[in-house]
């Protein structure tokens, strides 16, 4: 298991909006830890620390230990909410597990290899369609990322989850399906072109000059074809 982040925090002894309110006025965000069958523990956390975890992108696939003057809770933040305004955090919820407690978290998707992809290369799109995908597994093995490598794609293929070597332990929550994860798509570029023709009825034949505009062409001498 990789090395636990340890987050402080400051207890606060009472709960509900009045409190809560009192917490961000000077300074701090509340939060609440609940779960495991024990009292939720009210705390407040610096807005500076928290502001660092939820910039790495993993703060709700990551556990925290969090420390409440001498005692440690291991913890997996559940849910932030921000400030519609300023889109600030003004709350977090983290629930208590253990290495055998079983977790349900989005997994960020890491694509590999875009080097290595034909239709990439030929100017292809990379469409993804999931950039999380939503896995349960044990609290002490969330994975960082679910990696796909795109070696060989062509323009026209797709990554299934079927095609994804996931870790012991790490199975998606979609069960009844194989869905899609990305596609390598056609150029726009071609598309347009493509529907332009359609649009016009016109198939285009390679090796026939376009015909002239009006008036550009020389009148024919009479007696070879040209009319009256």
């Amino acid at each position: 298991m990789a090395e636990i982040t340890t987050i402080a925090a400051q207890r606060r002894e009472r709960a509900g909006k009045g409190p809560a309110r009192a917490a961000r006025r000077a300074g701090r965000v509340p939060g609440v830890i609940y779960g495991s069958k024990k009292d939720p523990a009210m705390v407040t956390l610096d807005p500076r620390e928290l502001d660092r975890e939820l910039k790495t992108g993993t703060f709700l696939a990551t556990i925290y230990d969090v420390q409440i003057d001498q005692a440690k809770e291991r913890v997996l933040p559940r849910d932030v909410q921000f400030d519609p305004v300023t889109d600030r955090p003004i709350h977090v919820d983290f629930l208590r597990v253990s290495a055998a407690s079983s977790v349900t978290v989005q997994v960020p998707v890491n694509f590999l290899n875009e080097e290595e992809s034909p239709g990439l290369k030929r100017g292809g799109l990379l469409n993804v369609v999931r950039h999380e995908i939503e896995m349960t597994c044990r609290a002490d093995a969330i994975p960082s990322s679910i990696d796909v490598d795109l070696t060989g794609l062509d323009i026209g293929d797709s990554v299934h989850i079927s095609m994804i070597s996931l870790p012991d332990g790490v199975t998606p929550t979609i069960a009844d399906r194989d869905f899609t994860i990305a596609t390598v798509a056609a150029p726009t570029v071609v598309l347009e072109e493509e529907a332009a023709v359609v649009e016009e009825g016109v198939e285009p034949e390679a090796g026939v000059e376009a015909e002239p505009e009006e008036g550009a062409a020389e009148d024919k001498p009479k007696g070879e074809g040209a009319e009256e």
